[in-house]
């Protein structure tokens, strides 16, 4: 047994665990520990300190896990049994020389992170979506689902909530665009945003949320909390809930939407379409929920309107004209995202749905993102202006204008 889990041990041994103990009491015995071991063992102030909070983050955080959590520029961790361990830092994917100690390791850190969701993962339930207390995503895949051993997928977040300055900044729309998707906003049009994994959907769906008139009402729902909405006093957060094996009692999309509308919403903004919730989502769009927002994966604004009928046709049986038509009717504007080869994440392309016709639904592009220059380490570009908002009624009704009608 190596100085870490001795030391381990002798603390869980001192702590009365039949109350609730603050950080600064359990960093208190910690530190005794190490003194202890410190005179017994030649070891350096550099050792202490490492050894202090290797203990600390065993039992208080998510293990060695926590240094990787507590590094800023890194966006994503990928655990992929104990022994495989990989993290995305500045746009690339890089292999953590550390692991877990042992499969029973990885498993206590994964049964702290369900614990402090309220969620059940086990050999019933073996897949689980979660977050941190930093409002990271997580994901959860238990063994032997997982064949090499349990993995977690963990999407951090910006300790401060990006806004669309910061966006900006980073080259990920311009100003005249960031200007036209606000007023979009405050004038209701609903709006859907399509991408691809780690294309930056959520970021975008917060910066969008930012521009609703704080004086509304709004409903998030939300598989894992995730959105950091903070303008809105009157604002409700819904999160689904996985099956409990007991009960069996599960909450889904679907069940929250349908509860949102009772609830007297101006708006509901919906985290991700995945299934047969996108027909409650278009519901809610076409009785009177103007403004509403979510997002879901595609690879282009037109393939999100096709996985849309796809995922309406999973939850009802509907002839695909009254699919098309419904869609048609509900979404006003799609914004699609992607990440490019510099691993840069954009906006690429704005469309607005105009009508259904000859059993097809009809698009307007407004905005496309063309690139500069080819080859070079980074990408350049511009976001060109192609067509001109037709669906003008939303505009006039908030007494707005966005640009010369056609």
């Amino acid at each position: 047994m190596d100085s870490m889990e001795q030391i381990r041990k002798e603390v869980m041994g001192q702590l009365d665990l039949t109350r609730e103990v603050p950080d600064e009491e359990v960093l208190s015995v910690i530190d005794e520990a190490v003194c202890k071991r410190a005179r017994e063992e030649v070891l350096s102030l550099q050792s202490r300190r490492e050894l202090r909070t290797e203990v600390f983050y065993s039992l208080r955080r998510l293990d060695m896990l926590q240094e990787l959590l507590e590094d800023e520029e890194i966006t994503e961790i990928m655990v992929n049994g104990a022994d495989h361990i990989f993290y995305e830092k500045k746009g690339r994917l890089l292999r953590w020389q550390k692991k877990f100690s042992s499969r029973e390791k990885l498993e206590d850190v994964i049964q702290q992170i369900a614990a402090g969701n309220n969620r059940v993962v086990n050999e019933y339930t073996p897949i689980v979506d979660a977050r941190l207390r930093d409002g990271s995503r997580v994901n959860i895949v238990l063994e032997p689902i997982a064949i090499d051993g349990s993995c977690i997928s963990i999407r951090k977040f910006p300790k401060h909530p990006i806004g669309i300055e910061d966006m900006i900044a980073f080259g990920s729309v311009s100003k005249e665009l960031a200007e036209y998707l606000e007023i979009l906003v405050k004038a209701k049009y609903n709006i859907f945003i399509s991408g691809g994994t780690g294309s930056g959907k959520t970021t975008l769906l917060n910066v969008l949320s930012a521009f609703i008139p704080e004086e509304e009402r709004v409903i998030t729902i939300e598989d894992s909390a995730e959105l950091q909405i903070q303008n809105i006093p009157n604002l409700v957060r819904l999160e689904t809930r996985n099956a409990p094996m007991e009960s069996g009692n599960q909450i889904t999309i679907r069940d929250l939407i349908k509860s949102a509308l009772r609830m007297r919403p101006d708006r509901i903004v919906v985290g991700e379409i995945r299934g047969g919730e996108a027909l409650d989502m278009l519901q809610a769009m076409n009785t009177g929920h103007d403004g509403s927002l979510s997002t879901g994966h595609a690879n282009g604004c037109r393939d999100m309107l096709r996985r849309i009928e796809t995922m309406v046709l999973m939850g009802v049986e509907l002839p695909l004209d009254a699919v098309r038509a419904q869609i048609a009717s509900g979404i006003d504007i799609l914004v699609h995202l992607g990440r490019l080869r510099d691993r840069s994440r954009k906006i690429l392309d704005v469309m607005e749905v105009i009508g259904f016709e000859d059993h097809q639904i009809r698009v307007n592009p407004l905005f496309q993102f063309r690139e500069l220059e080819e080859g070079g380490e980074y990408i350049r570009g511009c976001w060109e202006k192609v067509g001109n908002l037709q669906r003008r009624e939303k505009l006039e009704a908030a007494g707005l204008t966005i640009d010369a009608a056609k």
